[in-house]
């Protein structure tokens, strides 16, 4: 089966997202949405949220799942904002406790942050399906970039988060806590065994040099021929190198402090104060 897949590309993050629907129905997903973030100023805003919710409801959708790829570092998710308006269910990667247990130490969330997951509504392991009306997807594990990362099969569409991006510009940094490049290798050799027609649909861009314009689809057959630092079979130990010599010159995202804490929680913000406040960390010198 062929999913409609609509995207929405948030510039400020180069975040893409997605609406996959069935095209029998109206039943859909929303993958990795935003909730836009002033860092200077704390203010969150809804306007990338609030155009899928009104595509959404202009064509008479119902979201069943709000999907996240993996606890986004460099946007906050928005789906709880979106729930709250057009329903579904959010899910990500049963890893996510691992994450959880990370970093509610990196950010001394204390006791009372649950770290089993029960912030989101389901949690996704290898193998498990789900559907959005009468379209299956399917989900695979694929680590490397963080422990929790997923890949989700619907028909003949794959959302990779940030595990690969478009072939011009690679794969995703692994050195996050949790992260490998050895994990990630074997993680995109996974995605590489899906049929060469199946379209990847990947969460960031960032415009390869020489290229113009922003780009989220491309196929696996494209990825095996074309990817920078996968493709033409290279070798895991050439990629290994390579990567982790990339990783230690890049600075961190942008919105990793406010991201980690927000993601880790669903999309949800930390609890509020007696006054009805709410605050985010930065703990000095731990990421």
């Amino acid at each position: 089966m062929t999913p409609e897949v609509t995207a929405f590309f948030d510039e400020a993050t180069f975040t893409i997202s997605y609406v996959v629907r069935d095209p029998q129905g109206s039943a859909c997903a929303v993958v990795d949405s935003v909730l836009d973030f002033d860092y200077a100023s704390g203010r969150t805003d809804t306007r990338s949220a609030d155009a899928i919710v009104k595509f959404v409801q202009d064509n008479d959708l119902t979201v069943e799942w709000l999907l996240e790829s993996h606890v986004h570092a460099d946007h906050l998710s928005a789906a709880p904002y979106i729930q709250e308006r057009v329903g579904g269910k959010i899910g990500i990667g049963d890893n996510i406790t691992v994450v959880q247990d990370t970093f509610g130490k990196v950010f001394n969330e204390g006791t009372e942050f649950q770290r089993d997951g029960s912030q989101f509504d389901k949690l996704f392991k290898e193998g498990d399906s789900f559907h959005i009306g009468q379209m299956r997807g399917d989900v695979l594990h694929t680590p490397g970039h963080t422990p929790a990362c997923l890949t989700y099969v619907i028909g003949d569409a794959a959302f990779v988060g940030d595990t690969l991006f478009m072939p011009d510009f690679g794969t995703a940094r692994c050195d996050f806590p949790g992260g490998s490049s050895e994990t990630l290798y074997a993680s995109i050799q996974k995605i590489l065994t899906l049929p060469d027609e199946t379209r990847i649909f990947v969460g960031h861009d960032y415009k390869a040099p020489g290229r113009d314009e922003y780009a989220w689809e491309t196929t696996v057959g494209e990825q095996k021929r074309l990817n920078i630092h996968v493709g033409e079979g290279k070798a895991k130990e050439d990629f290994v190198r390579m990567r982790d010599e990339r990783d230690a010159t890049l600075a961190m995202p942008r919105l990793i402090i406010p991201s980690l804490q927000v993601n880790m929680r669903a999309g949800n913000m930390p609890e509020p104060d007696e006054k009805g406040d709410v605050f985010l960390k930065v703990p000095v010198n731990k990421i």
